[in-house]
């Protein structure tokens, strides 16, 4: 994990909308939100669980939300996250962030939700590259390739590639301890057909 701090930004695009998500990550998420949240107790809810109540600054209601609770390790960054939905007008999302800002949380830097998802082991770097060009995606070609990578897809491939080197190299060591006994142990039509699969990856 990078630290213990929680990180709070707005996880839908910017501007007008019918429904605004904004999305915290660590250690305090859970109380962060608890503190400002009126409905019911959130520390007491049970993981992957929505529910229903108001922000309040105070005395003053901000927003009618439904908040998304989803604990350690069973998140995307393996921390506390919590997913506030609002409403979607870009002054409701500002007055909510900055909240949970006086409360705690600290705004997240641009890709920092993916960067901890990496660090806590929860994604390899092949499949948090994958995160930014699902977001890009504009067709179904793009998507279905970014899915594929963020399922895990192309890790899985070089991890087989990978597997495959080491096995022939160990039985080329094993060639190269028995050379005076001229005793061949690797196939060198697949090892020819491997490098060549290699390269055209």
């Amino acid at each position: 994990m990078i630290n213990n701090d929680t990180i709070v930004a707005l996880a839908t695009p910017s501007g007008g909308g019918a429904i605004g998500v904004i999305r915290l990550s660590g250690l305090s998420a859970i109380a962060i939100v608890d503190n400002v949240f009126k409905g019911k107790s959130l520390k007491a809810q049970h993981t992957h669980t929505i529910h229903y109540g108001h922000i309040f600054n105070g005395d003053s209601i901000i927003d009618e939300v439904m908040v998304s609770i989803f604990r350690a390790p069973k998140s995307f960054t393996t921390e506390d996250v919590v997913e506030i939905s609002c409403h979607g007008s870009p002054f409701i999302a500002e007055q909510i962030i900055r909240l949970l800002i006086l409360n705690g949380a600290r705004s997240a830097k641009p890709g920092e939700f993916t960067l901890r998802a990496f660090m806590n082991g929860r994604i390899d770097l092949s499949q948090a590259e994958a995160v930014a060009d699902l977001i890009a995606s504009h067709s179904a070609a793009s998507l279905d390739l970014a899915l594929k990578q963020m399922r895990g897809g192309f890790s899985n491939e070089i991890k087989i590639l990978r597997n495959e080197l080491v096995n022939f190299a160990s039985l080329i060591e094993l060639e190269l301890d028995f050379s005076e006994e001229d005793v061949a142990f690797a196939d060198r039509k697949k090892l020819i057909e491997l490098i060549e699969l290699i390269e055209l990856k």
